[in-house]
């Protein structure tokens, strides 16, 4: 016995109306049709599912007993509908492990605003360059940029070469200072690292560079004449010391006007730091694309 699934939605529906005309009317149906459709499950069954009478449509005891079981296959087969009829589009990911900059977190700003109403999910990850490489290796990150000063362009090449990650450049920049507005050094024209001797540093307290003691690089990154420096991992807090003591600075790389505003802090050149510093990536997704982008646009905007 095959049974006609349609078939026992319209006997389903009749039972609930109670009449063949106000079920026909629901179903859009001529009411002969339906009546025929009634007739063959009937058959097809061997019992009887209705009275017919001047009264309407009355279930008989054997169609009281079918209705029941019918009404929890059509619940089953609307669920089944539902799991694989009614799929959500794929929710898309986007994640990216990047340095501590203002600049890719203004970038980051503006791509978050461009994304849509589709379901997606961001992770935006601030660390070093060790951690960038290691996320994207070990955690499934999808994007990474990199900054490191240009004496280490060899090492990082062949490290990404040996993990066989893609990557192009970005930008290359020197750093700048930052300070708060009433910095005795936010008036000067020019500044040197003699300056600086007397203020007090706010570092970024990772290590630059992958296997090789921090220590090292710490003295390769940064003036030896500074005595007093505090290291930072949290970007917000560095503003905050920046804006609230007087005697910190800090170098960056170029940071938007707007956030320089908002923490009353100011941006000068140094003459007397000349080195390099890179920014790479892997290979890009459509999302990956789109705020890289927003990364260049700020770059054009702020350097």
């Amino acid at each position: 016995m095959n049974l006609n699934i349609l078939h026992m939605k319209y006997a389903v529906e009749v039972a609930n109306a109670g009449s063949l005309n106000r079920a026909s009317e629901e179903l859009l149906i001529a009411p002969p049709n339906l009546s025929r459709s009634i007739k063959e499950l009937e058959a097809d069954l061997g019992i009887i599912i209705f009275d017919r009478s001047s009264r309407g449509m009355v279930l008989t005891r054997r169609g009281e007993e079918f209705i029941h079981y019918a009404k929890k296959i059509l619940e089953q087969i609307d669920d089944v509908e539902r799991a694989f009829k009614e799929v959500p589009p794929e929710k898309r990911q986007f994640s990216i492990s990047v340095p501590r900059a203002s600049y890719i977190a203004d970038a980051f700003v503006r791509f978050s605003k461009s994304i849509g109403k589709d379901p997606v999910e961001l992770y935006y990850k601030e660390t070093n360059p060790y951690r960038a490489i290691k996320n994207i290796l070990e955690v499934n990150y999808r994007l990474g940029i990199i900054r490191y000063a240009s004496g280490y362009n060899k090492y990082f090449i062949d490290t990404l070469n040996e993990k066989g990650l893609a990557y192009e450049l970005i930008t290359q920049f020197h750093y700048v200072l930052v300070m708060s507005k009433k910095n005795p050094l936010a008036s000067k024209q020019e500044l040197h690292f003699s300056d600086l001797q007397p203020f007090i540093e706010i570092a970024h307290a990772d290590p630059f560079v992958p296997s090789i003691p921090s220590a090292i690089v710490r003295k390769e990154e940064l003036p030896d004449n500074v005595q007093r420096r505090i290291f930072v991992f949290e970007r917000g807090s560095q503003f905050y010391l920046l804006s609230e003591n007087p005697e910190t600075f800090m170098w960056v790389s170029p940071i938007p006007q707007n956030i320089l505003d908002r923490h009353g802090l100011v941006q000068l050149e140094c003459p007397d730091n000349t080195k390099i510093y890179y920014r790479r990536n892997y290979k890009l997704s459509d999302l990956d694309k789109k705020f890289i982008d927003e990364v260049h646009k700020s770059i054009r905007d702020n350097f």
